[in-house]
């Protein structure tokens, strides 16, 4: 059995990470894992191990993408190809058309579509759902990392549930404990400092680091604490006028992207998810199991189940700043069962989910014979 992982856009997004974690935990089992993108130029690929090929295709778009895919797949005749986006999911089913290789296609969704659609206009969401249900259908299997995203693909795509899967991202790996030990250089978790939020995410509307924001101001007024945003993106600048004109720009700080954020993460007095919309925050999933106390939103889909129900940690309305502002600051006066945290985030075990994953493909190989 070979299994490619087909990425070619990679970015510093929990797809990336997620596939990255998932061939590692393939590889330990003795899967044949082949990892295909454009070139290696991210630090989520160092972290492969030896044992994954590492493919780089050299080439820019998707049509020029196609062509070294094929040759590829000619190659290595892969029994399964897996693609974590919808676009990579389109050049696969391509590729396999002008290669003749009849592999197995494999997608994992990783977010709510129709969520993340809500305020596109109605022909852009036609056209979307048109190009999901296209290439889903094709697939031998559909992997949702959360029940929410297995109903929401299933829905759009209009597919029998014994196509559809939930197996959740394999976010806790073996070293997350020792990366979350190492030293951390940031001055505000020095001894004496005021406790700090941390929460993590691209500066983008999804993250909802504006309602958070605002419900930090209105904590900072009974409680000194600080706000450490992790993340980069086009919302930096508001995000940092939002936090100048509530009069907090000093006690927050958005530092940029950090690949291994756990030392900060796990020194935090308190982690924050304020998002719109998720798949499975793979963020709050490392906080908890790091046994950080958290806060989230009740956002579709994800944090529900991790949480669950609110039984683990405190859940909150989308975009309700002062309910946020309560529940932060409950969470900071009343931290809660830091084992029970630990516990909630054991699904979510590189291990885990590689086992998971590759008794699917053998299911999917012993049909297909």
């Amino acid at each position: 059995m070979r299994l490619a992982i087909f990425l070619p856009s990679f970015g510093d997004g929990g797809v990336e990470r997620m596939l990255v974690n998932l061939a590692g935990g393939l590889a330990r089992r003795g899967a044949d894992v082949d990892f295909i993108t454009r070139s290696r130029r991210s630090p989520f690929l160092d972290g492969l191990p030896a044992a994954v090929n590492l493919v780089e295709l050299g080439a820019g778009g998707s049509l020029r993408v196609l062509a070294p895919l094929v040759h590829y797949l000619r190659a290595a005749r892969p029994d399964f190809v897996l693609c974590g986006k919808d676009r990579a999911g389109r050049t696969a089913l391509h590729a396999r058309r002008l290669s003749g290789v009849d592999f197995a296609l494999i997608m994992r969704p990783g977010t709510t579509v129709s969520e993340r659609m809500a305020r596109r206009s109605a022909y852009k969401r036609w056209r979307a759902f048109r190009l999901i249900r296209r290439v889903y259908r094709q697939a031998a299997a559909v992997v949702g990392n959360s029940a929410g995203v297995v109903a929401d693909i299933m829905a759009i795509a209009d597919l029998p549930a014994d196509r559809m899967h939930l197996i959740r991202n394999p976010v806790v790996t073996p070293d997350l404990q020792a990366q979350a030990a190492a030293h951390c250089p940031h001055p505000w978790f020095a001894a004496g400092e005021p406790p700090v939020i941390v929460a993590v995410g691209g500066l983008r509307r999804q993250k909802g680091f504006d309602t958070l924001i605002r419900a930090f101001a209105a904590l900072r007024e009974t409680r000194r604490c600080r706000l450490l945003i992790l993340g980069e993106g086009r919302l930096r600048q508001s995000l940092a006028q939002l936090a100048a004109t509530l009069g907090v720009a000093d006690a927050v700080a958005m530092p940029g992207f950090d690949p291994r954020p756990y030392p900060m993460v796990a020194r935090a007095a308190l982690f924050v998810l304020a998002s719109r919309w998720e798949g499975s925050p793979n963020a709050l999933t490392e906080a908890l199991a790091l046994g950080t106390p958290v806060v989230a939103t009740d956002c579709p889909s994800g944090p529900r189940e991790i949480l669950g129900g609110g039984k683990v940690a405190p859940l909150v309305p989308v975009d309700d700043a002062p309910a946020l502002t309560e529940a932060m600051a409950h969470a900071l006066a009343e931290p809660g069962d830091r084992a029970r945290r630990i516990a909630a985030a054991s699904e979510y075990s590189v291990d885990a989910c590689a086992a998971r994953y590759l008794a699917l493909l053998e299911a999917l190989q012993e049909a297909r014979a």
